[in-house]
């Protein structure tokens, strides 16, 4: 009976490591990779607004890979009303598995975060109201919260923010199969009534750094 609890615990932690295996990501090998990123997203993984491209520096590492996954799972980015993440998807799809998600996570994260311009005008005294729903999921700095699936929202670009919003509320993200946490996303978006409120919100997020 003894050798037999050895021979399961053994046979246990081979298949914890093995499931693991790629859970550590190589930020060289993911600057390696990043080559086909920097088009878009910069040098740097700042965005650049005329290419429809967010900020992506500096964001968690658990956040980043779940996303490369939904975009190369069709999750994100096969709605054809998406359009953008639809152009996103390809590239996604040149990692060819969890251990190169991992090390382009871990490379990106590496990445210092810097400052982004504000491009919307809306109230941040009401958009400071309508995040009060907001914090209590992406915390009141806008830090995100991995505990509760939450990304960091402080330093993102504004205009990006209300396109993900509004495409949340229009079904384009959170409706599809698999995606769980969008669908705990969606929701929320759709108490943001109209465009103003939406662009309100971004403002005020534009103010947390």
């Amino acid at each position: 009976m003894k050798n037999l609890f050895v021979l399961v615990f053994t046979l246990t932690l081979t298949i914890i490591f093995v499931f693991n295996a790629h859970a550590a990501g190589d930020a060289a090998k993911g600057k390696g990779a990043y080559a086909v990123c920097l088009a878009c997203h910069g040098a740097d993984g700042m965005g650049n607004k005329a290419l429809n491209a967010p900020q992506i520096a500096g964001q968690s590492t658990w956040y980043l890979e779940r996303q490369l996954k939904n975009f190369k799972t069709g999750i994100r980015g096969a709605n054809s009303k998406d359009t953008y993440g639809m152009q996103m998807r390809p590239m996604a799809l040149t990692l060819p598995n969890d251990q190169a998600i991992a090390d382009m996570a871990a490379y990106v994260a590496s990445m210092p975060l810097k400052a982004v311009p504000a491009t919307i005008e809306g109230d941040v005294s009401a958009g400071k109201k309508s995040y009060m729903l907001c914090q209590s999921c992406h915390g009141p700095a806008g830090k995100g919260n991995r505990a509760l699936n939450s990304p960091r929202l402080a330093g993102q670009h504004d205009w990006y923010l209300v396109r993900q919003i509004k495409n949340f509320k229009e079904g384009i993200r959170g409706t599809k199969s698999g995606d769980v946490y969008g669908a705990q996303m969606r929701p929320m978006a759709m108490t943001l009534a109209n465009e103003e409120t939406i662009k309100n919100v971004a403002a005020y997020i534009a103010t947390l750094k």
